[in-house]
């Protein structure tokens, strides 16, 4: 009787640290994944910000202005840009409302 328990035991652990040892794998991989994808989006979201920072600026849009552009490009007072739009043969022109907040 005492051998029939010892064997019980040591095969209830062997079986219970099997369980055990594929369930944590199968959390480890979830976790691999999640932190690849995170890494992935934050690796976009640094190239993007980057470029949003670096575009955005009033003083380097306007050397990007003077370097590749030079004279080809007016400045036009906001109130006098209209929307032109096109229904089939028919053109309506509006004028661009501006809503101040």
């Amino acid at each position: 009787m005492k051998k029939f328990l010892i064997i019980f035991s040591v095969l209830f652990l062997i079986l219970f640290t099997a369980f055990i040892k594929n369930s944590t794998k199968k959390i480890e991989d979830e976790v691999f994944i999640l932190e690849e994808n995170i890494r992935v989006l934050k690796n976009d979201f640094e190239k993007i910000k980057l470029e949003f920072d670096y575009l955005s600026s009033a003083e380097n849009l306007l050397q990007f202005q003077n370097l590749y552009f030079d004279d080809e490009l007016i400045r036009r007072d906001i109130k006098n840009i209209e929307i032109i739009n096109k229904d089939g043969d028919e053109i309506n022109i509006q004028q661009l409302k501006i809503n101040n907040e």
